[in-house]
């Protein structure tokens, strides 16, 4: 396949380290590449201003053109005129040797650059391919329509802290969310101050708004009973403190059991309580050989899920991520992510997470992720790296091209006065709409209107176009501030206009 790439002086020599033999470049008559028009790209091709990068081909012997990404022109009647199709490539000259490898496999695009499509068919492949698996795995557990254990992916079982406490909208609110964030399972944590009726009230209400399976997390037999009594599917926990008061009823109700070890005792009782209410009856059994934090014994437990997953295959594990998480101030993402590759070593069916504390917000999210990199890395038979789908937040897998620093450059220095704006002041706040999920709105008010937008380029526009800003310095601050808010939108933090980020 015959490929021109279209380029500005600035970018020509990043362009051919980059498309190396695999493409022919064109240099057009102009510095930036994003100022490429039609007309420009049109004068160039018939005129051949540069035959040695065409290397001796013309015009139509080409199958594909990619101009730059951040190009804004219509090329549809260049295409005619050429006889060939033209494309968005990358916004970025050194995506190029990637994007230029997929010609002839892929339909490129003349609206979405070639670096974001080839995300998006990446990702939809990835999320295709873990779709494919699920459907066909053979599963050791089914509650309701949700697989559970086998070849199936591992399941976010995501906890509301104290359900039982909750008004009916406050606890709707947070099902809805964790759903939305990815959760596969709803457990309402029951307080301790909890009567049978509030655990019936938080069943009754997650059975509105959930399509996921509930479950109850208390060891009180008393506050079970209700539970299974009003229907839940899981309850969370069973040992040798309630399985006498509440075993016969789990096994009469079918519902699935969460078996724990007793208080301070390690597997053997863990095994000893499986066997207790499997004679009672119960059949649907998840193990829970509990995860210690880190400083509390960790490697032992994971030990311990290691060594019974081996002995008993045949029943799903439970895995408490949250443990980890919660008790640890490090970002949560890169625990979260390290946490499932080990659980999806020992075995385990369930991610328990609460998404309690501030720091551990976006932990739904991160497992679900992580649980299908784990999927995707386990067909690959290899690492979760460059498998279409990722966890990366700050850092990043291909770092854009750096420049010195030019020659008689000057140094910037901070002005040392500020004028307020006659147009008057910009109060900057965020609401991040925890509620249901959604990604939150950056509020702009001025005494003449108040401003509402989901990033920082519509909000500045809209306060320009009104007026509300009439001095370069005002605009520059506004600027500032408000990419700050869309960036505390973005990773999940608070703002307070002027401090910093």
């Amino acid at each position: 396949m015959n490929i021109l790439v279209a380029t500005g002086h600035l970018a020509e020599q990043t362009v051919r380290l980059a498309v190396r033999s695999k493409a022919d470049v064109l240099v057009i008559d102009t510095d930036v590449a994003a100022f490429i028009t039609p007309r420009k790209l049109l004068n160039a091709i018939q005129a051949q201003q540069a035959p040695g990068d065409l290397s001796g081909n013309s015009p139509d012997n080409y199958d594909i053109i990619f101009v730059p990404g951040l190009v804004s022109g219509n090329f549809s009647n260049v295409e005619k005129e050429l006889g060939c199709k033209i494309y968005l490539g990358p916004k970025h000259a050194y995506d190029l040797e990637y994007v230029v490898s997929f010609a002839g496999k892929l339909e490129f695009s003349t609206t979405i650059p070639a670096c974001e499509l080839l995300i998006n068919v990446r990702r939809g492949i990835a999320l295709d391919t873990v779709h494919r698996i699920e459907t066909n795995a053979n599963a050791l557990m089914h509650i309701g329509q949700m697989k559970l254990g086998g070849g199936t992916r591992m399941k976010v079982m995501a906890e509301v802290v104290d359900a039982t406490g909750l008004d009916r909208q406050e606890l709707s609110g947070r099902i809805r969310s964790f759903i939305k964030k990815g959760a596969d399972i709803i457990d309402l944590g029951a307080s301790l101050s909890a009567t049978p009726d509030d655990v019936e009230n938080a069943i009754r209400t997650a059975r509105k708004v959930s399509p996921v399976p509930i479950s109850i997390d208390t060891l009180d037999p008393e506050l079970l009973t209700r539970a299974l009594d009003t229907g839940v599917d899981i309850v969370l926990s069973l040992n040798s403190s309630n399985i006498g008061e509440i075993g016969r009823k789990v096994a009469n109700t079918g519902a699935t059991a969460v078996v724990i070890p007793d208080t301070g005792a390690g597997v053997e009782s863990l095994v000893e309580n499986i066997k207790t209410v499997q004679d009672i009856g119960i059949s649907r059994i998840i193990a829970d050989p509990v995860l210690d934090p880190i400083g509390h014994g960790i490697a032992g437990s994971i030990v311990r899920y290691y060594e019974f997953n081996r002995q008993f295959p045949e029943i799903p594990l439970f895995f408490g991520v949250g443990n980890v998480t919660e008790l640890i101030d490090v970002d949560s993402t890169g625990v979260n992510a390290a946490f499932c590759g080990i659980a999806a070593d020992v075995g385990a069916s369930i991610l328990f997470t609460p998404e309690y504390s501030n720091k551990a917000q976006g932990s739904i999210r991160e497992l679900k992720t992580a649980s299908e990199m784990m999927v995707l890395s386990k067909e690959r038979n290899s690492s979760p790296k460059d498998i279409g789908i990722d966890l990366l937040v700050i850092k990043e897998k291909r770092r854009r091209e750096d420049v010195t620093i030019p020659t008689g450059a000057i140094d910037a220095k901070v002005a040392g006065m500020w004028r307020l704006d006659p147009a008057g002041c910009v109060k900057i706040e965020i609401s991040p709409d925890i509620s249901n999920g959604a990604g939150g709105r950056i509020i702009a008010i001025h005494k003449d209107a108040c401003i509402v937008g989901e990033n920082a380029g519509e909000v500045l526009d809209t306060v320009i176009s009104m007026g509300l800003v009439s001095t370069l310095e005002h605009a520059g601050y506004l600027g500032r501030e408000l990419k700050k808010a869309e960036l505390a939108l973005q990773f999940n933090r608070s703002y307070a206009q002027d401090d910093d980020f």
